[in-house]
């Protein structure tokens, strides 16, 4: 089959069978676009004429370029190329896989950086005020434009806190998923549904927002059923997301970079470290396995580690 002809088909299969993220399926059409650019300088425009030979010649150029790419990259440019060549020989359309022998690079073991409560909390606070109380909000007399987006600033990262959900799950959140009380119903990788708790601080500045920021922002543009709105009334959208932290990290005066991940892997290294079972955090956290999730166990350990070298008078 054509190369091109064969990445379509590819794509379409992800997309739609497997249901996988837009992201994910953006990512793979990324990689395998290079690696068609790299077939055809070769001479090939037919997936028959892949071999094995072939495929470790890619994956070695590709490690020789320059700038280097990451070990991250790379693995998934291998799962890019292997899930190609696995789908043409599981279909029928090529007899055989010829990335059957390749093998992910080995990565480095990277652990999370996680904010302190402490730096949790500054981080919060610069986002925007804290929930009002109802006498408070009734003597307001109505919110400043700058308030309307402080309480979806103050909303939006208590929630990404509270719940440890990735930046991409909270921005495609509809009011109704907000709407179940203590809980939220999230929908992650391959548009699998998972509930998880909100604590009463996300609660109140959700609540917040919903009653006296969102109706006006969402007076300003077309009507939508997503939960978080950008000025004009528009969906939010990730990159506007990013943009609020980094403000909020800004104004706290955090010198680490912080991104909405860096939430995500504060949200676990707490909750391991108040004494959370690992396997509980997966389901939070809506890891696959729970290996992905026993990171954050290392994050916890070198915590206690510095904890006992600068506590016990014969650590050093």
């Amino acid at each position: 089959m054509q190369i091109a002809r064969a990445m379509d088909s590819y794509l379409r299969h992800v997309a739609i069978e497997r249901g996988l993220s837009e992201n994910t399926v953006a990512a793979y059409r990324r990689d395998l676009a290079g690696y068609a650019d790299w077939l055809r300088d070769q001479h090939i425009d037919d997936t028959a004429a892949v071999t094995a030979v072939t495929l470790a010649s890619f994956i070695a150029d590709r490690a020789a370029a320059q700038p280097p790419m990451a070990a991250s990259s790379l693995a998934r440019l291998q799962s890019s190329v292997r899930g190609l060549h696995r789908f043409l020989a599981r279909e029928g359309i090529e007899p055989a896989d010829p990335s059957s022998n390749l093998r992910p690079p080995k990565q480095p073991r990277r652990l999370p950086k996680a904010l302190t409560i402490d730096q949790v909390e500054s981080l919060l606070d610069a986002a925007g005020p804290a929930p009002a109380t109802e006498a408070d909000a009734s003597g307001n007399g109505g919110a400043a434009a700058g308030d309307l987006l402080g309480m979806r600033d103050r909303a939006l990262l208590e929630l990404l806190y509270a719940t440890g959900a990735r930046v991409s799950e909270i921005v495609q959140l509809d009011v109704d998923d907000a709407a179940h009380g203590d809980v939220l119903r999230v929908r992650g990788k391959g548009s699998k549904e998972r509930i998880v708790p909100v604590g009463s601080y996300a609660r109140a500045a959700v609540d917040a927002y919903l009653t006296r920021a969102r109706p006006e922002l969402s007076h300003r543009g077309r009507a939508t059923p997503k939960l978080f709105l950008g000025a004009r009334g528009a969906p939010l959208s990730r990159q506007s997301a990013w943009l609020i932290i980094q403000s909020a990290a800004e104004r706290a005066h955090l010198t680490a970079r912080v991104s909405p991940h860096t939430l995500r892997h504060s949200f676990a290294t707490h909750l391991l470290q108040g004494g959370a079972d690992v396997r509980v955090v997966q389901e939070l956290l809506g890891h696959a396995s729970v290996a992905t999730t026993q990171i954050y166990t290392y994050v916890s350990v070198d915590a206690l580690r510095d904890v006992y070298a600068t506590s016990h008078p014969r650590a050093r």
